[in-house]
């Protein structure tokens, strides 16, 4: 690993290594990833990472190639203590809003983490801190956690998170690209794009769509 990039690294793992100086053995990471689109759903990830993991390229999931994602992701999962993931479709979106659809799948995303960790017999219950991007008024378990604003570029818990709920979710944006092709999901996931727009406009609205967040387009 190059010295440029195992120094950023330690940098984005210096709010992990400051718990670990204060005692703490296990910390979980929590993001998100599609909060914004207009279409599809919403996906939590959560995730234990070891103390000494120092995967090159972990990083804020929306600087990463889609390809080093990918890579990335396999990797996160093979050294995870433990791992969960949430998943919050569009029609509860509409139901709930985007904020409390998220919150859900943060409450799925952790609780699967815990069965991850009572399967792989790690004797650990559940982790002593959570640190999550941006959200805040969260249950988690009774598991403290602290919020980080941008979370993602400052934890490398988060970032690890980041890119499991990222890869997760553009898995999913290309499996619905299959059925419907016109909207052009594999390449947008989703997202406002003019395109996306444009295919809105032309086809109509089709299952996968957040009507709450189409109002202004249709």
């Amino acid at each position: 690993m190059k010295e440029k990039e195992e120094a950023r690294l330690r940098e984005i793992k210096k709010i992990e290594e400051e718990l670990y100086a204060q005692g703490v053995t296990s910390i979980a990471g929590i993001d998100e990833a599609g909060r914004g689109p207009l279409a599809g759903p919403v996906v939590v990830a959560c995730v234990v990472m070891p103390r000494d993991s120092m995967l090159e390229g972990v990083n804020d999931s929306k600087k990463v190639a889609e390809k080093k994602r990918e890579k990335l992701y396999e990797q996160i999962l093979q050294e995870a203590v433990a791992y969960g993931v949430g998943i919050v479709s569009q029609e509860e979106i509409d139901k709930i809003n985007i904020l409390n659809a998220t919150k859900v799948g943060l409450t799925m995303a952790i609780k699967e983490m815990e069965n991850n960790l009572k399967e792989k017999g790690r004797g650990i219950e559940k982790p002593e801190i959570i640190l999550v991007d941006a959200l805040t008024k969260i249950d988690t378990d009774h598991i403290p956690y602290r919020s980080i604003i941008k979370g993602d570029a400052k934890s490398y818990s988060i970032a690890a998170a980041s890119i499991i709920a990222k890869v997760t979710r553009d898995r999913i944006m290309r499996q619905w690209d299959e059925v419907y092709p016109m909207y052009g999901f594999a390449k947008h996931k989703g997202y406002g794009t003019a395109a996306h727009i444009a295919a809105i406009k032309e086809y109509g609205l089709c299952p996968l769509h957040r009507r709450s967040f189409v109002k202004n387009i249709v």
